[in-house]
């Protein structure tokens, strides 16, 4: 999809509006939302969405709306996975909830600009050395199977590199009731918890990026797409983060489903000049994976407890 340099600048330019009205207008207070507010922003975050999936329709047809929305749903799944990481990190580090907000609004803003430099790069390499989408495909395979297989309870954050080189590098200021990233005490400048949790976010996406870009790449190799998908997916993590936070780990079974996601988009690049998958059948196959696994997820909730 040819939009020229006109098209990319417009995109940006309406994120940065929507992430200034975001932060400027509706969210100037240090809390956080309530179930039903972040559950509001949630759905204006998807219809944003669909509404530029719409505008794709219009504008280029049927194929490349469906290559967007698909990749669109990837991203969408394989983000909760970074709400499991973002639950783990604030109770690791005692943020509040009144701080979190500010933790994840800078997190998300770091994540744009560094997807948008992976995908960059991913768009690069591919045009370059197109052989390198076999490389992608497996990487997605091995992801998908070793998560399907992987019964660890998280990251050990106590023996992360990013928290240990961070109170290497920065005097690091202990103990609760920070709300700022950085204070002064006794004329120097210490960092706080909240840095700390914003460098470890920052780095779980980055971790997370390397899987999930290249799945979006197995759907369209158009950067256009790659990018907004991206985008719109990651606009709404914040919100979406507020309302699944409290029963994101009762989802028992959703890492089979985008395990299954994982090894069906890796096959896709491997197998796609042998056997065609369809766009809009591979979006049924995703949403497929991650309904099953969210509705057996809450249809075995009951079972466990008793």
């Amino acid at each position: 999809m040819n939009v020229g340099v006109g098209g990319w600048l417009a995109f940006n330019g309406v994120i940065l509006a929507l992430l200034a009205l975001d932060l400027g207008v509706f969210h100037r207070r240090a809390r956080a939302p309530g179930f039903r507010e972040a559950l509001r922003w949630t759905v204006v975050w998807i219809a944003l969405a669909l509404l530029f999936g719409v505008y794709l329709y219009l504008r280029a047809g049927r194929e490349i709306a469906l290559e967007y929305l698909t990749g669109y749903v990837v991203e969408k799944s394989l983000s909760i996975d970074n709400i499991f990481v973002m639950v783990m990190v604030f109770a690791f580090f005692g943020v509040p909830d009144s701080d979190q907000h500010r933790v994840l609004f800078w997190g998300i803003l770091g994540a744009l600009v560094l997807r948008g430099a992976f995908i960059g790069a991913g768009t690069f390499a591919l045009h370059r050395w197109h052989w390198i989408l076999y490389g992608f495909g497996a990487l997605l395979i091995v992801t998908g199977v070793r998560t399907a297989f992987d019964h660890g309870a998280g990251p050990d954050l106590k023996q992360s590199r990013i928290v240990r080189l961070a109170r290497r590098m920065l005097p690091v200021a202990d103990g609760a009731g920070e709300h700022h990233f950085f204070v002064r005490r006794e004329g120097r400048i210490y960092a706080t918890p909240l840095l700390l949790a914003l460098c470890v976010i920052e780095l779980s996406d980055v971790v997370f990026a390397v899987d999930s870009i290249p799945a979006v790449f197995a759907i369209t190799e158009d950067p256009f797409l790659v990018y907004t998908s991206n985008i719109f997916a990651i606009l709404g993590l914040r919100s979406l983060y507020f309302v699944l936070a409290d029963f994101v780990r009762r989802f028992e079974y959703l890492k089979y489903g985008l395990s299954a996601i994982l090894v069906f988009v890796g096959g896709k690049m491997l197998l796609g000049r042998v056997v065609h998958i369809p766009t809009p059948v591979s979006l049924a196959v995703i949403s497929a994976a991650v309904a099953i696994s969210i509705v057996a997820s809450v249809r075995h909730a009951p079972r466990a407890r008793r």
